[in-house]
């Protein structure tokens, strides 16, 4: 058992912080006065505040591992331009010190998908960042079904498809395909077929399709396959998400912007700017900052949310967008991405404000667990 007592405490919510305590008991949160274990751990936070655990909602941790080169490029099976039958949980190793960078910042879950390469990349799944194997990290698996729109598979794919309406087409055609392969397989006149199994996920509406699309353009034919297919969707990125807000509004679906942090290396990210969230918010668009990690190191997740209150943005609504939004984003807000009882120990303690840049973080708390601690290793 912790508890935690004088620490100024962000939920996550809709609720100005507080000093309050915090109950920790068999890796959830708990009523303070439940806590009367005589081992208890106390942990006196007096001028330091408590967060809940970081949130990235769009990341390639693990299967494009830091440091190691082509050998670690794992995120992107590009011997087809639709692959809706791999996972990328078979692709994560849980020694990238990715994860290690995630801790030290705060970053306790993260989803973790197959890279843009694809029409249909395959499927996702949402982990903690501590443990030696993937399958002990699990949260939600699968999480979703990557697509991407756009130039990454307009380059990669060009024998195939080269343009727009091509792209489109594709992810038209297999989602036909897979109504008409579930039609069949419930009159069991075909054999199993593992990737049309996965799009038929998406057909039912068990798990969201997840779509990579920076240009207004491409939001706006995504939010036309998503009414053609009647299909839950999220837009992965949205840089152009300012210029179509009303339509996101409409559809109601959420939005994971990012990474803002970055260059613009390519024309689809020319309108790249704060300013993507701020409409959204103005807007009540739901939506969720990323890193996009490793295009933008995973540890800069809350350097994110920190300048996109530079930009005009709250600080309950930017903390939100890396915590409670974020777990709403992965279907996961009633296990993490908030400070309430019942729900995981995912925690975080600040020496101070973290939204000073120059404040660091203490601890970082998994399932009650420490994961990280300032000036320990190991």
């Amino acid at each position: 058992m912790i508890l935690i007592k004088n620490a100024l405490i962000y939920t996550g919510q809709d609720k100005p912080p507080s000093f309050k305590s915090i109950g920790v008991a068999k890796g959830k949160f708990v009523d303070p006065g439940e806590v009367t274990h005589p081992n208890t751990t106390i942990i006196d936070a007096k001028g330091k505040v408590v967060t809940p655990g970081l949130i990235d909602v769009h990341t390639h941790l693990g299967i494009n591992q830091q440091g190691v080169g082509e050998a670690g490029h794992d995120f992107n099976e590009s011997s087809s331009n639709t692959t809706p039958e791999v996972n990328s949980i078979d692709a994560i190793t849980m020694k990238d010190s990715g994860f290690e960078d995630a801790r030290r910042a705060g970053v306790t879950t993260v989803q973790i998908m197959p890279g843009s390469a694809n029409v249909i990349g395959g499927e996702m799944v949402v982990i903690k960042t501590a443990g030696n194997i993937v399958d002990d990290c699990i949260v939600r698996n699968p999480s979703g079904l990557k697509a991407a729109m756009g130039e990454n598979p307009k380059n990669i794919h060009r024998q195939t498809i080269q343009t727009r309406m091509g792209i489109a087409a594709r992810l038209r055609e297999k989602l036909i395909e897979a109504k008409y392969y579930a039609e069949q397989r419930q009159n069991k006149k075909c054999p199993p077929n593992l990737g049309l199994d996965n799009l038929v996920k998406v057909l039912r509406s068990e798990i969201p399709l997840r779509v990579h699309a920076h240009r207004a353009d491409d939001i706006a034919t995504v939010l036309r396959i998503q009414k053609e297919f009647q299909i839950d969707i999220t837009i992965e990125h949205a840089t152009e998400g300012h210029l179509i807000v009303d339509l996101l509004a409409e559809r109601n679906v959420r939005v994971a912007v990012g990474p803002t942090m970055s260059s613009r290396p390519k024309f689809e990210l020319a309108e790249q700017s704060w300013e993507t969230v701020r409409a959204l918010d103005k807007g009540n668009v739901p939506f969720s900052l990323t890193t996009d990690h490793p295009v933008i190191s995973i540890e800069h997740l809350m350097t994110s949310a920190i300048l996109a209150v530079k930009n005009g943005l709250s600080e309950e609504k930017a903390l939100q967008a890396i915590t409670w939004n974020a777990a709403k984003h992965l279907g996961i807000a009633d296990q993490v991405g908030s400070i309430e009882i019942g729900k995981d120990a995912d925690f975080v303690i600040w020496n101070d404000d973290p939204f000073d840049l120059r404040s660091r973080v203490e601890g970082t708390y998994i399932d009650g667990k420490c994961v990280y601690q300032r000036g320990k290793t190991g």
